[in-house]
């Protein structure tokens, strides 16, 4: 992936540019089309998402809870705290996004302290709503 394009992502903007061409090394960027399941509520958890452009919705129990667009990320609770989906994520328009695979995404965590901090913050808010 260009690490350009992650210069315009605000969870990547702040990292030296170093740091995000190490991050481009480890992640891919992918074309979904509308109505793709991403992450499957109970499943285990394999990747790290960050929309690039479209929408996505996110739905626990069957219900609908939050609506993602540009700049929102999924996956993290799955990966850093209970290796399940939490939630299922459905692309509702075809969108563009950020992977990084599980042990990349570990990877960065131990590399990249002060990202992976604002990951965990994030966990923490979403967890508590």
């Amino acid at each position: 992936m260009d690490a350009a394009v992650l210069r315009s992502v605000p969870l990547f903007a702040e990292l030296s540019e170093h740091d995000r061409e190490r991050i481009a090394m480890w992640a891919d960027e992918i074309d979904v089309p509308e109505g793709k399941e991403l992450a499957t509520e109970g499943d285990f958890a394999y990747e790290f998402f960050v929309i690039l452009d479209g929408t996505a919705s996110v739905s626990h129990g069957g219900e609908v809870v939050a609506e993602l667009g540009p700049d929102d990320y999924f996956g993290e609770i799955g990966l850093l705290e209970s290796e399940r989906r939490t939630a299922t994520v459905t692309a509702s328009s075809p969108l563009r996004a950020i992977v990084i695979f599980g042990p990349q995404f570990r990877h960065l965590e131990r590399e990249m302290p002060e990202l992976a901090q604002q990951i965990r913050t994030a966990i923490r808010e979403r967890i508590n709503r």
